[in-house]
């Protein structure tokens, strides 16, 4: 066989290996949290205080922990902020409630306090729609369960478009 009939004949083969087996990937759709939404999600959870008598810190990140949207009550104290920041990053880092690292720490299993970016405080808690974790919300300013029930009435009056 010559060889600029082998060279044919190899240039083929390789043409029809990349014609039956593309090199292209598959990608997903993703949905993302958009401002409005994370506005709404603040303004249920300021109502919930607000019915309450607390004033807090609401802060809503998104799937990378990166603050999409903050509000700080009037009289809030400004140590809130950092916390309830904490807070949501914890819940969308871990996808899971921060409440949930609290009542693990306080039935004695102290190893969490040493996970890195894990605030074992209730408040936090992902933003989950059909079984995408879009973000977060951290409430800080009243006792634990007080910011838990803020949050956690914030997603329960949430609806996504």
């Amino acid at each position: 066989m010559k060889k600029n009939q082998l060279l044919t004949i190899i240039s083929l083969i390789l043409l029809v290996l990349t014609i039956a087996f593309p090199s292209t990937a598959q990608l997903t759709t993703k949905k993302a949290l958009t401002l409005e939404a994370a506005k709404k999600l603040a303004s249920l959870a300021e109502s919930e205080a607000i019915k309450n008598k607390w004033t807090m810190v609401i802060v809503i990140v998104d799937d990378g922990g990166n603050v999409m949207y903050l509000e700080r009550m009037d009289n809030t104290q400004i140590g809130s902020i950092e916390v309830a920041t904490q807070k949501a990053k914890t819940a969308i880092s871990f996808k899971r409630p921060t409440k949930s690292f609290e009542e693990r720490a306080l039935a004695g299993r102290n190893v969490l306090l040493a996970l890195p970016g894990a605030i074992p405080i209730e408040g936090g808690l992902p933003i989950v729609v059909e079984g995408q974790y879009l973000g977060a919300i951290g409430v800080s300013g009243g006792a634990s369960d007080q910011d838990g029930i803020v949050a956690k009435a914030a997603l329960d009056a949430f609806s996504p478009k």
